[in-house]
């Protein structure tokens, strides 16, 4: 049955922007790592962040209000477990993620003229830190999300069999590591932007997988041909940002480049017919609306029928999915 909508219902889902705003500024700020396991005044504080002092203890006592910062007096701490979450190098950080989230919602904010001309805005405006920083926090934002369900979805899945495998649009290469963890024997191709090189090479390292993994730096919308020769294809949150059209003109160049009886794994939203459901899609969706000038999700027969032109054959959808961890497979004959 179809919700009954009240104006007090109305209300607080249109003033629900205000809790991730304050969140949002304190990771873009660096509120959180200027403690360092102390307690701070606000003059402190934005002394440290080199910052205004009336701003940042309203700040701070928003962030007192809830939940992420404790005020005793004049003074804050950190509350637990914000070291841990929030802070560069954190045991279980997403503050690269939360700062993604940030630079989304100021594209967000325009969604009403974004809608009305179907163009993301131009230029896309930035954080403080700035339009390089922003492109890495959007590519450690990735390993921030896959590295909780990367281990359980390869296990899931198979794990694939492979000898060699090329990660197109690795990003930090966080699946690869998932991959080849899997497949002691196995070796990869990383594939990416060069923004993203650098940063996939650090967490390879980090991983001890040196030795197993090369790097080719490319645009596969651009390049006529993709670094070839492997058996399988891994293609992450790659295929939302694409029109239709677009996603065959890639599936067409990794066909070409796969070897004889490889196969194409592609993890992302797959949407039911209706396009509603799974939730998340439908609101991933508005995502690329702002974000993208063609991109949005799709269900398994559009994913079926566009990998089918570029000559797969055997679309088959291996995990369900209610996110973004959806896998379906297809097979060069």
């Amino acid at each position: 049955m179809s919700k009954h909508w009240t104006g007090d219902d109305v209300l607080e889902l249109a003033r629900a922007f205000q809790v991730p705003c304050v969140l949002n500024a304190a990771a873009e700020l660096g509120v959180f790592g200027e403690f360092d396991g102390q307690a701070l005044s606000a003059e402190a504080l934005a002394e440290q962040l080199d910052a205004d002092y009336r701003g940042i203890k309203i700040l701070a006592d928003a962030l007192a209000s809830i939940e992420l910062l404790v005020k005793d007096g004049d003074t804050y701490r950190l509350a637990p477990g914000v070291a841990d979450t929030l802070t560069e190098g954190g045991s279980d950080s997403v503050l690269a993620m939360v700062r993604l989230s940030g630079n989304c919602l100021r594209n967000w904010a325009e969604l009403g003229a974004i809608a009305q001309t179907g163009k993301p805005l131009d230029p896309r405006p930035a954080s403080v830190r700035g339009p390089e920083a922003d492109r890495e926090d959007f590519i450690e934002a990735m390993n921030d999300i896959s590295r909780r369900t990367a281990d359980s979805l390869v296990a899931a899945i198979g794990p694939p069999e492979f000898e060699h495998m090329i990660d197109f649009g690795c990003g930090p290469g966080t699946w690869t590591i998932a991959m080849l963890n899997a497949r002691g024997a196995s070796r990869a191709t990383l594939f990416d932007l060069p923004d993203a090189i650098p940063i996939a090479r650090r967490h390879i390292a980090a991983a001890g997988m040196e030795d197993r993994v090369s790097f080719v730096e490319g645009n596969f919308e651009t390049d006529e041909t993709l670094p070839g020769g492997a058996d399988l294809a891994w293609v992450s949150a790659i295929v939302h940002q694409n029109s239709r059209e677009q996603n065959r003109e890639l599936f067409a160049k990794i066909h070409a480049a796969l070897a004889d009886g490889g196969r194409i794994l592609i993890r992302d939203v797959v949407m039911d017919d209706s396009r509603t459901l799974p939730p998340f899609g439908a609101l991933f969706a508005v995502n690329m609306l702002v974000h993208t000038s063609a991109g949005g999700t799709f269900t398994f027969d559009e994913l079926s029928e566009d990998l089918q032109s570029a000559g797969f054959t055997d679309p088959a959808l291996l995990n369900p999915d209610e996110q973004m961890n959806a896998v379906v497979q297809a097979c060069k004959a």
